[in-house]
């Protein structure tokens, strides 16, 4: 396969990396001040073993993409640039290509779904950082992801199969999924607890947000009847396979990266906001996703500090 990796940061850019490394075709898709450290000195990996180069193609535009039959899109941008990314490649890209969605959330695949027949979804386990210009950090190793992927809404097929191969050539810890959806409604209720690290100080009040957080997002998945994997399940698919590097401190998730970076936004929206909407839609009652939400967007759209904010008023006002 020939890889489109759209929106190069800390996921797709060590995926694209590793893919890059493995022999697979790869052309980086970034912007900005990432785009231009990426075309002057190469995409630099850090990983457990040292810094890669990696002197892939970048552009900032489908447009600029030689398609080719066996070209497939992995989508890898935050869910809440799901819709620009998308409009690019509606625009630019064949209609019968294949995008597989390796994002947070579960929305980024009914949106890509409407307009790409042939789509995919990718649960990703990847602990990664990207917060400087032309660079990211693996934040594992010598696995640095597990990577299932099945098609969207069910099944599996030969791209699949291809998909999860290269991967693994690369690396990386992959399997064919027929009900793929179950895993990222998993990793949704896991990352209910991103806006919480993003935006409050630590402590066992941070931690009791996170818990109420993730019984209240299990309780609305329950109610919408959707297939979950179970968190027994979960944790031995990722058994021992992802080692943190003891060189690395901890840093944060996405939603903290956005933070620390000061964009302005965040994907909150379709992280602890997927389940608030998901609550309204179902008469369900979701006063502990809506005030992370409303947290995380204040102090996003402010370009506050992350961790500022105090737990313990919020779990006062519930």
């Amino acid at each position: 396969m020939r890889y489109v990796v759209y929106g190069a940061g800390a996921v797709g850019g060590v995926i694209g990396a590793h893919l890059h490394g493995a022999g697979s075709p790869v052309t980086l898709v970034a912007r900005g001040a990432h785009l231009a450290a990426i075309r002057e000195h190469g995409l630099t990996l850090d990983a457990g073993d040292g810094r890669h180069r990696i002197d892939a193609a970048a552009t900032d535009s489908a447009g600029d993409i030689d398609w080719t039959e066996d070209t497939v899109v992995l989508l890898a941008v935050k869910s809440h640039q799901t819709g620009a990314a998308l409009a690019d490649l509606r625009t630019h890209a064949p209609g019968d290509v294949r995008v597989v969605c390796a994002t947070n959330g579960i929305a980024a695949e009914t949106a890509t779904l409407r307009l790409f027949a042939r789509t995919y979804a990718l649960c990703v386990m990847l602990p990664a950082t990207h917060l400087e210009p032309g660079v990211v950090v693996a934040g594992c190793h010598p696995t640095p992801a597990i990577l299932d992927v099945g098609r969207f809404p069910g099944g599996t097929d030969a791209t699949t199969a291809a998909v999860a191969a290269d991967l693994r050539a690369a690396g990386i810890d992959s399997l064919e999924r027929t009900d793929i959806m179950a895993m990222k409604r998993r990793k949704l209720v896991m990352n209910l607890g991103n806006g919480v690290d993003a935006s409050f100080a630590p402590g066992t009040a941070a931690d009791e947000l996170v818990r109420l957080a993730q019984e209240e997002g299990e309780r609305v998945l329950a109610a919408a009847g959707v297939t979950l994997v179970s968190a027994e399940e979960d944790r031995e698919r990722r058994g021992s396979v992802l080692r943190r590097r003891p060189d690395l401190e901890r840093g944060g998730g996405s939603t903290w990266q956005s933070l620390a970076r000061a964009t302005g936004d965040s994907e909150i929206d379709y992280l602890a906001g997927e389940i608030v909407l998901q609550g309204r839609l179902l008469g369900v009652p979701t006063p502990v996703n809506e005030s992370v939400v409303a947290a995380t967007r204040a102090l996003a759209y402010a370009a506050g500090p992350p961790r500022s904010l105090d737990a313990d008023a919020v779990l006062r006002s519930l």
